[in-house]
């Protein structure tokens, strides 16, 4: 029979509270956090940035924000035929080396670290991790014509100067079309008495090296790499709300 100093001591008493009673607390929690964020944009820059820079600059961590944001980052890598020669992705791997020299090793740190910083780098940090979803890659089969379109009115905000991002040359575009295309390509850059040099050539490799020769430094880049005018967007928009009217017509 054990001793009565062995007795099991009684339980203290605790609060306890249901799941459902949790939820519903955590509830007005929820709403209380949503009305104070709204009215405090120093504290909800951080927090978005903490969010996305989770997603982004620590993609293995076990980390969450209390903000349900998801941020998509579609590596550019498998849809390019030289990525090693793209400026623009070399530049930004470079933005990111430097960014994560900076940022806290351990994701956990990371939120009190965005607090203490200067709202400038907060918002350079915004632009970073929101730098991350920009997607403007066409593919064959896509459900994101709207989000490809948009993609040109960014960049007219932006000024971006494409040519400063891509150069036309026989590696980067020549080798890739026809005959045909290099002709018209050449024709519309330089004149149809380059086109006539390009006509000539007994070769496509050679009519290849013909119009990179001729293009070189005229800044004339491919239509689906330029940033397309608000007029030409909808000229395009008019065109194909034409053929949607006359289908015949369009065939």
């Amino acid at each position: 029979m054990p001793s009565a100093s062995g007795a099991a001591k009684p339980k203290a008493p605790s609060i306890s509270h249901s799941a459902a009673l949790i939820e519903d607390l955590t509830a007005h929690k929820t709403a209380a956090l949503r009305i104070e964020l709204a009215n405090n944009p120093d504290v909800a820059l951080v927090a978005v940035v903490h969010a996305m820079l989770l997603s982004v600059a620590y993609p293995y961590n076990s980390e969450q924000s209390a903000l349900q944001l998801s941020l998509t980052h579609e590596p550019l890598e498998p849809s390019m035929k030289d990525a090693e020669s793209c400026k623009g992705l070399s530049a930004f791997n470079d933005l990111a080396d430097n960014y994560g020299h900076h940022l806290p090793g351990n994701p956990a740190d990371l939120f009190d670290w965005l607090l203490e910083q200067p709202q400038d780098m907060v918002l350079m940090l915004l632009a970073f991790g929101a730098a991350h979803s920009v997607n403007a890659v066409e593919k064959k089969f896509t459900d994101r014509k709207k989000g490809i379109e948009q993609a040109n009115q960014l960049g007219r905000a932006l000024e971006v100067n494409m040519p400063d991002w891509f150069e036309t040359t026989g590696d980067s575009y020549f080798k890739h079309v026809n005959r045909t295309t290099i002709e018209l390509t050449v024709a519309e850059a330089r004149g149809s008495e380059a086109e006539l040099s390009v006509r000539a050539a007994a070769k496509k490799s050679e009519a290849v090296t013909i119009a990179d020769r001729l293009i070189a430094g005229s800044g004339w880049i491919p239509a689906p790499v330029r940033i397309a005018s608000a007029e030409a967007e909808q000229l395009g928009a008019e065109s194909i709300t034409e053929d949607e009217q006359f289908p015949q017509a369009a065939e």
